[in-house]
């Protein structure tokens, strides 16, 4: 069969694009290599994470907080094998959607892994063996990530496991020793907290969340901690073993003095590694970088081998979902003959715990790196009427503004509903917003993008109304 594009993957670039390219009236075929679309994200990844996540924040909410609303409960218990249910069905019916989707547009799907005979020809191999092949104008490599393992602890998917078994306990763990303090372990590690597990991060890092702006690590860990999880910062990791059911996890502190954690569960949530084998790269010439297998791209993001592209996971930049998408939709744009664009630096980033964290655009940190003269403003939810009434007082927005235009340089946010507020902030900075603009906007009250508003104020003139 000759497409005009064929998309190797479909996680969220991978289908992304596909959809686009059917939509500009080009030809189009996507592989992959399970049995259901969706890709990490909407299989073990996005989706069935924020399907526990809310499970657990609304058992939690029941046993800690519906007394002060006035609901009096007894005999309340979770009920973790009906919560991973309802997780699989959400799974269900958002992959069956993709699915749809494809025939909607006209998109022939193909299940089996994909491989590079030459530039323009991918080899289909489907789990029985059957091979076949299509031939294509135009690849999209989608492929996506997979967890990444440290060489001296290896996961066995029962006591040392992934997030991708985190998923699916069939119990409640008494401990669970969870290393690396990023957005993936913190996620699963309070999903388990507010469920009654100890939870003991372990992070080589000197803060959690370390790539995001340092005030937001420090609010989310003391928000975690009333959680009972406990954080064992600038620990570097040394090993794990089993025996029965207690996993032992070995570390050395600052001080390089050993630290010894045992718990039933450890939880390896170290980042993620670029998927890229068995592609068949080196048959049409493409060398991945030397870490992390990530494949190089132009700024139209097609890789050295004209005609064949990559996005998502698999190219350089954060590991987010949403990133993939804007990549499909752009590279589908560029085959199409259009000139998209994507600002790297207007791709937010988000953590699901509760209160939620937001970011966008640059840090406090990166900001002084960079000698920037800039100016803060800050807000905290204890001062917002729509936080009152919702018992959610926890965290602040903060606004980084250019110090002589008032251009809004960065904003962040940890509290509630921040995964919402934060698109606001988003199209802003698109817009090149001063931190006056804002400030000038009605917003509705009472809502938390108040919050957003009066933290722009005390950017502008430290002028916030309600501190």
């Amino acid at each position: 069969m000759q497409y005009d594009v064929v998309v190797i993957g479909s996680g969220p670039g991978g289908y992304v694009a596909a959809i686009r390219c059917a939509q500009l009236g080009l030809k189009t075929a996507i592989i992959e290599k399970y049995n259901t679309f969706g890709g990490t994200c909407l299989n073990v990844g996005c989706i069935p994470s924020k399907a526990l996540l809310d499970s657990t924040e609304h058992y939690h909410n029941a046993l800690h907080n519906f007394k002060e609303h006035g609901i009096n409960l007894k005999d309340l218990k979770p009920d973790l094998s009906q919560m991973v249910k309802r997780k699989n069905e959400v799974v269900e019916q958002t992959t069956g959607g993709i699915a749809f989707l494809f025939k909607k547009n006209k998109i022939t799907s193909y299940q089996g892994t994909g491989s590079f005979v030459d530039k323009n020809t991918v080899k289909i191999t489907s789990d029985a063996g059957k091979e076949e092949t299509v031939t294509s104008k135009n690849v999209i490599i989608a492929t996506g990530s997979k967890p990444t393992e440290l060489p001296f602890l290896k996961t066995d998917g029962k006591r040392i496991i992934t997030s991708t078994e985190a998923l699916n306990l069939k119990e409640i763990p008494k401990h669970m020793v969870l290393i690396g303090g990023g957005v993936i372990g913190l996620e699963l590690g309070s999903v388990y907290a507010r469920l009654g597990s100890k939870v003991t991060v372990v992070e080589f890092m000197d803060s959690i969340i370390s790539t995001m702006d340092k005030t937001l690590g420090k609010e989310l860990q003391k928000s975690l901690s009333k959680l009972g999880m406990e954080f064992k910062l600038s620990h570097k990791v040394t090993g794990a073993s089993v025996k029965g059911n207690t996993v032992t996890v070995t570390a050395n502190n600052a001080k390089g003095d050993e630290v010894i954690i045992e718990g039933d569960y450890c939880l390896v949530a170290v980042g993620r590694t670029a998927y890229t084998a068995g592609l068949g790269l080196e048959n049409v010439g493409i060398k991945t970088e030397d870490r992390g297998n990530k494949i190089p791209t132009n700024d139209h993001l097609e890789t050295s081998i004209p005609g064949i592209y990559a996005i998502g996971d698999v190219i350089t930049g954060a590991m987010l979902a949403h990133k993939a998408e804007d990549e499909g939709t752009f590279v589908a744009e560029v085959i199409a003959g259009q000139k998209p664009h994507i600002n790297y630096n207007l791709i937010p980033g988000v953590v699901y715990t509760w209160p939620e964290v937001a970011s966008v655009g640059y840090t406090e940190e990166q900001l002084k790196d960079q000698g920037k003269k800039y100016k803060s403003g800050s807000f905290p939810f204890k001062a917002s009427g729509r936080a009152r009434a919702s018992m959610d007082t926890e965290g602040f927005i903060k606004v980084l503004a250019d110090a002589d235009t008032d251009e809004i340089l960065g904003v962040h946010m940890i509290g509630p509903r921040v995964a919402d507020v934060i698109a606001e902030a988003v199209v802003a900075m698109e817009f090149r917003a001063s931190a006056e603009d804002i400030a000038r906007i009605s917003h509705a009250h009472p809502t938390y993008t108040e919050a957003f508003r009066e933290a722009s104020m005390a950017a502008t003139e430290n002028r916030a109304i309600h501190i």
